[in-house]
């Protein structure tokens, strides 16, 4: 069952960025430059840090998000907004701390909660953007990759920090983010 359940988690990844890919490319989502750049970065830094702790399950989905994360970047250049605003280069700095420590460490448990943390840090300047304006993003990219993280989670066989700390991170942070899409609805909705 575990295996299904990877299975499902990567396709539902998958399916997640071609959905999140094609509202770029009609204008209905607008992705973060800065928080592109650092979730390719951080993405791609768990991916590598997940291989060197032989890491089975998420290594799935962080491998997914960090290819997808490199071409949602290079659209965000084209069709993206924000940038090198002061919370952006602070967010920056934090994430590029996190990978210093991982090179300096070379202990992949500490690269992962480093990615992690540095992840989130790159995550608030699209937050902010959600929060002034929700349309610039699609709820259902996030929703998706949120079940992703679920069925990772799920495919956990030997329950451990290493194991369940990215899925756990990003069940969260997508939750976080659809609410904040789908804010002003629910606000018309109980008026």
């Amino acid at each position: 069952m575990k295996d299904i359940f990877l299975i499902i988690s990567s396709i539902l990844a998958f399916a997640a960025y071609v959905t999140y890919i094609n509202a770029i490319l009609k204008k209905k989502a607008k992705p973060h430059r800065t928080t592109r750049l650092i979730t390719f970065i951080i993405t791609a830094l768990a991916t590598v840090s997940l291989f060197a702790k032989n890491n089975q399950v998420a290594i799935w989905l962080t491998g997914i998000f960090a290819f997808n994360s490199f071409i949602i970047f290079v659209l965000s250049l084209n069709y993206g907004m924000g940038g090198w605003e002061k919370k952006d280069v602070i967010c920056l700095i934090i994430a590029l701390i996190g990978i210093c420590l991982w090179k300096l460490t070379k202990n992949p448990s500490f690269a992962l909660y480093s990615s992690i943390a540095a992840e989130f840090a790159g995550v608030v300047p699209t937050l902010i953007k959600i929060y002034k304006y929700p349309k610039t993003e699609v709820w259902t990219f996030f929703a998706i990759t949120g079940f992703a993280a679920l069925f990772s989670l799920l495919a956990i066989k030997n329950w451990n920090p290493t194991e369940f700390a990215y899925p756990l991170y990003s069940v969260c942070i997508d939750l976080v983010t659809v609410f904040l899409i789908i804010r002003p609805t629910l606000y018309r909705l109980t008026k």
